[in-house]
């Protein structure tokens, strides 16, 4: 293999890395198969790809799934129709409660810095109590249950509940109007509603059950809906709706069993229906397998994040956001996870790190743009907190820049791996991420997955290496969406992954492959940039930008300008600065110097606000949209959809 020239910021001793699960696991292959354990991750890497059956099955043995295990496969060239470990039977909800003692299950946090905690004991008392109620309101396997909710522990014991009674789960988080919700949830027929009845941001109550009568008149299946009160509040009240039977979450008794009986489900059972961000139409609902979410998680989890019994888990995340029931399945690990709800800087900038440090967390998860406020706000994290306990900081939303790598390691903590991660809900997990083997280079992910066949592809279909192409899975995973509810032949399902390439999973993502194995992602193919008939990527242009602190953020996307493309760049000002002809020239020759001549913008105009989803992603697809004049067709995926406004008839863009 060729040396890479990219800069290394950290590699783990090989005390780390023999005291890892990826070692633990390496010395079971080896008992198992005659597997030579070598410490080596592309060796390693290429015997999961080579060995697909025999990898994933041994995940099962590894991880200790509880349920019942048959090795068939079918595993046919049409990727969409393949099955893993067919004839299985699991139950999620069992593996998610691997303990009942009064250690820590999972820590709740408001912005406002109200906490609870709730032991393993309490955790599965608190489920077998929702079961009983899903039971009293005759919810049966297959009937979806929908849950409004704020990032809560009722939260996480309603998901439990739900999937041990083979009911299909489906949550949207309060920051989703009322359409939105409609929009995703009058989709899937839900019986049950369960919904929180406010929430607090930045400092601000908003009241949720005000939105319950429109909810309720645009989604007739539902029948019944179970309120709960924000973490340390009192319930609001809800008046009579008629046809509807309210419940309240705290008026709930738990007579009846005493005990869980897991009834254990096929491994391809639906666990949960997630949605599209739909920015380009309506919602997609992908619906997802317990068995192949499970199986990957734990992967995920316990080889490529090193979690291991007793650790603490934090992601800021919503329920809106497939995040979160990634950060639901570290319980299968017995590790513990912190719940955080609110403003991420609510009177405290580095009110996320201070959590870090009073929850001694093992893995620390945020976005990239959380990672970009922090570097623009140039906090020393590291001379006020020493996370003691931090082993891995996971970056996922969007690339994170090599000035984001260098801002951890020199900001936060230096002896950290740094995991930036990047799949998808289509997938509920990765496709490329962290290993404890491999160095960090900056400004890349480590690797593949383990069995997961990603590449990059050119437009043609060939396979290619340091140079900027399509990321492509070649092989089939377990995460695999089952299907996409109300799709017939799969037609959605077929359109969204396998049209590009035939019998190849193209995920959508441009991205590079380098030589030593790493990735670089450089955004969504749809907005890649096209002037001149070249592809350029919008990451390359941000990551110039936000070194700028008189710019707060960005967005910057392709205009259909004199049969070409040109590049125009959005700025939102930092406080106290103005775009003034000297700072504009710049950023136009940092850019040309640091990206190419190519990526220089042909107009950089100043906006107040840069509409996003509510997960926080750039939406540069309806920004395109609104200043080319056309229809955008889902506003309601928008969390701040009224900033499109100031991009319609800009005179800037008429010249």
């Amino acid at each position: 293999m060729q040396k890479n020239m990219t800069k290394k910021l950290w590699e783990a001793s090989l005390k780390q890395k023999k005291n890892s699960n990826l070692f633990e696991f390496e010395k079971f292959l080896t008992k198992k198969f005659n597997y030579t354990s070598q410490l080596d991750y592309e060796k390693l890497f290429n015997w999961t790809i080579k060995n697909l059956k025999l990898f994933w099955s041994s995940i099962w043995e590894y991880s200790k799934i509880k349920g019942i295990k048959n090795d068939r496969f079918y595993l046919p060239k049409e990727i969409i129709k393949s099955k893993f470990l067919i004839k299985s039977k699991l139950n999620y909800a069992e593996n998610l409660l691997p303990k009942s003692d009064n250690s820590k299950a999972v820590t709740f946090i408001s912005e406002s810095g109200y906490r609870e905690e709730k032991s393993w004991k309490d955790l599965n008392k608190n489920t077998l109590k929702l079961i009983n109620f899903l039971k009293k309101i005759k919810i049966k396997e297959n009937d979806r249950v929908a849950a409004y909710t704020v990032n809560q522990i009722e939260t996480v014991e309603s998901f439990l509940a739900t999937s041990a009674l083979g009911a299909i789960w489906s949550s949207c988080s309060p920051d989703f109007g009322s359409q939105g919700v409609i929009e995703r949830f009058s989709q899937i027929r839900p019986k049950l509603l369960i919904i929180t009845d406010r929430y607090y941001y930045n400092g601000k109550e908003i009241n949720i059950l005000e939105r319950l009568p429109t909810i309720l008149k645009n989604i007739k299946s539902i029948k019944n809906v179970l309120i709960i009160s924000y973490p340390g509040k009192k319930n609001l009240r809800q008046k009579k709706i008629k046809g509807i039977k309210i419940f309240y979450y705290n008026k709930l008794n738990d007579k009846k069993e005493k005990k869980i009986t897991f009834k254990k489900y096929d491994f391809d059972k639906e666990l949960a229906i997630l949605y599209s961000s739909g920015t380009t139409g309506k919602p997609k609902c992908i619906c997802h397998r317990a068995g192949g979410v499970l199986l990957q998680h734990l992967k995920e989890h316990k080889l490529h994040c090193d979690i291991k019994e007793g650790d603490n888990v934090f992601y800021f995340t919503t329920c809106g956001w497939m995040m979160w029931n990634w950060l639901m399945t570290f319980l299968a690990s017995k590790a513990s996870i912190v719940l955080f709800d609110g403003f991420p800087m609510y009177k405290k900038n580095d009110l996320l790190l201070k959590i870090a440090e009073k929850e001694k967390i093992s893995l620390f998860g945020i976005s990239a743009k959380y990672i970009d406020q922090l570097k623009k706000l140039n906090l020393n994290i590291k001379n006020k907190y020493k996370l003691k306990y931090l082993k891995i900081i996971c970056s996922t939303g969007s690339p994170l820049s090599s000035h984001g790598f260098n801002y951890i390691y020199k900001n936060i903590k230096k002896d950290v791996h740094l995991a930036s991660i990047a799949g998808g809900t289509d997938l509920v997990s990765c496709f490329v991420l962290g290993n404890i083997y491999s160095p960090v280079f900056k400004g890349q992910i480590q690797n593949n997955g383990l069995g997961m066949n990603t590449d990059v592809f050119s437009d043609s279909g060939k396979s290619i290496i340091n140079r900027k192409g399509e990321l492509v899975c070649k092989s089939p995973f377990p995460s695999m969406p089952i299907y996409f509810w109300n799709d017939r032949d799969n037609k959605k399902y077929k359109s969204a992954y396998f049209k590009k390439f035939k019998n190849i999973w193209h995920h959508g993502d441009y991205a590079e492959r380098k030589t030593n194995g790493g990735y670089v992602i450089y955004g969504r193919s749809d907005t890649t940039l096209n002037p001149g008939g070249v592809r350029l990527g919008t990451a390359e242009i941000y990551s110039e930008v936000e070194k700028f602190k008189e710019i707060k953020e960005s967005i910057v996307v392709g205009q259909s300008w004199d049969n070409d493309v040109r590049i125009i760049l959005f700025i939102v000002m930092s406080k106290n600065f103005l775009l003034t002809d000297i700072l504009l020239n710049k950023i136009k020759k940092q850019i040309r110097k640091n990206a190419s001549p190519r990526h220089v913008p042909s107009k950089i105009i100043v906006v107040k606000d840069i509409p996003r989803t509510k997960s926080g992603k750039l939406v540069e697809l309806a920004v395109k949209n609104t200043i080319e004049g056309s229809k955008i067709k889902n506003i309601e995926a928008l969390a701040n959809p009224e900033a499109l406004k100031q991009f319609k008839n800009l005179k800037e863009l008429a010249n």
